[in-house]
This record gives structure tokens, sequence and C-alpha cells, in this order.
């Protein structure tokens, strides 16, 4: 690699690749990295080599199991940091020279979107609409958009699913996640590439309960019965069972950390409703409230290069 040329990265490297190395130092793993920036791995892979060339030295060192800062890398890990906390205090300063949106926002998700997703989103909004009060409800997936319909929420988040009654909202493409296998390290299908839902039917499974609906579909189409042996409202107590070597689960594949692959395999699940659509929901018909409006934008105001055509299944 060449040398660190100071103007070249200024002129070169914008804040989004910045903040996606931030996320790949963070996550351990490129690939979880491009799932929490909404971007394809592929992409993520070439904007941070694209960085390592602007800065003409490696920042990340690859290993099997992920990935690790270089010495270069930490240090550059730090002044981004920097950069990052001084554009937050930049936000809230030019916001006590202006009104500003202010009001109630009540938000209903699903715990595996929260987790992954929303919550970095809502300290930004936060941050960025300080006058604005936020109540979060953690609602199954399964209720959300009843909830938003019914006036409960102002704004809905929720995995899209075949039998959900979707007619008294409106609902836009947030981002997608994949489902993967998850099993004991020592298990038979831990050595597999990719594994089918049928494969899991046989094995002792545990269900997440906002999870166990598409579960359920999957198995009628196979003319199969889907009898968990464990159902759970947490994806990490499932994780856990499933670490203890008590049955294979079906977990997003972005809350799958480098701590549970020590112990587990997350395996490829072939079955094309694991590709979820992840949807903003809002009331049908009824004008956002300037809060609403103001978060609904923020969500939607992200790289989506790995944005697919919305389908339902």
């Amino acid at each position: 690699m060449g040398t660190f040329n100071r103007l070249h990265l200024i002129r070169q490297v914008d804040l989004f690749t910045l903040r996606l190395f931030l996320s790949a130092i963070e996550e351990e793993q490129i690939g979880r990295a491009a799932i929490r920036e909404n971007i394809a791995a592929s992409t993520a892979t070439k904007r941070i080599q694209a960085l390592e060339g602007v800065a003409g030295i490696q920042l990340l060192e690859r290993e099997p199991g992920g990935v690790v800062p270089t010495p270069a890398g930490a240090v550059l890990a730090r002044y981004v940091r920097q950069i990052f906390d001084s554009l937050d205090d930049m936000r809230s300063e030019i916001a006590f020279f202006t009104d500003g949106v202010r009001g109630e926002l009540a938000i209903a998700s699903a715990r595996t979107i929260f987790v992954p997703f929303l919550a970095r989103e809502l300290g930004d909004f936060s941050r960025e609409y300080p006058l604005v009060d936020l109540a979060v409800h953690d609602i199954e997936n399964a209720d959300i958009p009843q909830h938003i319909a019914h006036g409960e929420a102002d704004v809905g988040v929720f995995a899209a699913m075949g039998d959900l009654d979707l007619g008294g909202v409106d609902v836009t493409p947030y981002r997608q996640d994949r489902l993967v296998a998850l099993v004991p390290r020592d298990h038979w299908l831990s050595e597999r590439s990719d594994v089918t839902f049928g494969d899991l039917l046989s094995e002792d499974l545990i269900a997440v309960a906002s999870i166990l609906p598409s579960l359920s579909v999957a198995a009628r189409e196979l003319n199969r019965s889907c009898e968990p042996k464990f159902t759970v409202r947490s994806a990490g107590v499932a994780m856990s069972l499933v670490r203890a070597g008590l049955g294979v689960s079906v977990q997003p594949e972005c809350l799958v950390t480098q701590e549970v692959l020590a112990t587990t395999a997350a395996v490829e699940l072939a079955e094309p409703w694991a590709v979820r659509q992840i949807l903003v929901a809002t009331a049908h018909g009824r004008t956002l409230s300037p809060p609403a409006d103001a978060l609904v934008r923020q969500l939607l105001d992200h790289p989506h290069d790995d944005r697919q055509p919305m389908t339902f299944f």
C-alpha cells in the first residue's frame, strides 16, 4: 500500500464508510457490520478495502472468526469516534438555535428488531430531536400492524409474514435480514453448508415466539407440523438453550454474536422465506405528526443498495 495522505483521505472518504469501519470493529465481522448498516456484504468489503487503500496501510486483520483492528486501525478508530462525538455535540448545540420538532412519539417493534437496528436509530433520533419524548413498546411481531391501525402507537417496525392483516396500515420497506439455523458445534448439521427447514423439523426445535408463526406456515407447506420442544420469548434464551446442546433454533443472523459462535454454528437456511422483509408501518390514510414524519424519514434515509422489492411470503 502507499503512504497516508491527509488531503487524499478528506477528498475520497465519506462519513458512512468511516461509520462502517467502526461497525466492523464493534461487530468483529464485516458481514454483520453490513447487516447493521444495511448494505450488501460485498459492498461493505469494497468500501473498507478502499479506505485501506486511501489510508495506505492495512486497518483490519482478517481472521477465521472475523476481523480485529491492526495497530493503525485502532488509531484510526479512536480518531473516527472523536469525529462522530464532535458531530453529535455540533448537532446538540445547533438545536438550541432552532425551535425544532417537539411532541410525543410512540414506537412499536419486536425485540429482535429493536436490539440490532432500532436501538441505535432511536438514539440518533433522540439526539437530533431532543424535544421529542419517545415511548417504546416491545410488542410481538404479529400484533404490531393492528397495534398501529388502532392508534396505540405512531410508528411500527416489524417483519413481514404471509398471514398478517395489513389492511389498516401503510407499509414501506425498511431493511432486510436473514434467518439462519443455529446448531450446537458438535451437531451433525454443523458441518453442512446449508440446511432446509425440513432438516430442522426432524430435530429438537427451539422456537422464539415472534418467529414461530413463520415456522408454522413453512411446516404446513411441507405437510408437516411445527411442534417445538421449547418455545421462548427471548432470542437470547433460545441461543443459550442451543449452546447447552438442548436443540436447534432459527435466529436472525444479525443477533448471532462472536460469543455465541464460539460454541454454536450458524448454518445458511436454504429457504426463500429465510430472507425477511422488515417494514415500517403507519396508520392507513392518517397524516403523520411532525415527530412521526421525522422518524420515518430518518429510518428510510440510509444506504439501500441491497434492498430488494417488497414481497410477502
